[in-house]
């Protein structure tokens, strides 16, 4: 019912998805740039209109018992986090324990503009041995782009490329992490994530 209704609004709004649908069990959509609130409801009619149950991950300490129900109800994940493990690991844990699982994650980590993207979706990817889905909201021609899955080596400069050249085809809003790029060709160095 949920996902019919979102499609619905998907459609009416005029969005369309392109690019080819990953045939993978488990992946990391990483979706940029994130400008809006908007963001949520674009990608909640995702969704159903290529039929992949995409997640998103929360604390747990949101999952109360009276609005825990509503969290999961539109795809949330709750994430275990104790002295022992980072949330890199509480992630790279949860798909461990998973035969198929699908995670949105906004790599820019808030609508504001960025230098530098956060890292730890790259880490999760790397340490869980699932690909990177890059996903571009392109406001200007209501387009979710979907791009090709990036396999990542632990070498964050060499694996990042086809990333950033993803997301400079996608038009709208550039932060300032894929104007530097595309402007000197450098991606900044991540930090180790532990």
């Amino acid at each position: 019912m949920l996902s019919a209704f979102t499609r619905w609004l998907f459609n009416v709004a005029g969005w369309r998805v392109v690019g080819n649908v990953p045939n993978s069990p488990k992946g990391i959509w990483t979706v940029a740039p994130h400008t809006t609130n908007w963001d949520f409801m674009v990608g909640l009619g995702v969704r159903p209109t290529i039929h992949i149950w995409i997640q998103y991950l929360a604390k747990s300490s949101l999952f109360t018992w009276y609005a825990g129900w509503f969290f999961r109800l539109l795809g949330g994940k709750p994430v275990y986090r104790n002295k022992s493990h980072n949330l890199v690991d509480a992630i790279v844990n949860v798909f461990n324990q998973n035969e198929r699982l699908h995670i949105c994650i906004t790599p820019e980590g808030t609508r504001s503009n960025v230098s530098k993207l956060k890292t730890g979706f790259y880490y999760i990817a790397l340490k869980a041995a699932v690909p990177i889905i890059p996903v571009g909201f392109d406001w200007p021609r209501k387009l979710v782009i979907l791009g090709g899955p990036i396999y990542v080596t632990g070498n964050y400069q060499k694996d990042m490329v086809p990333f950033y050249a993803f997301f400079s085809q996608v038009q709208g809003v550039k932060k300032d992490w894929l104007r530097n790029w595309e402007e000197t060709g450098v991606i900044q160095e991540a930090s180790p994530q532990r």
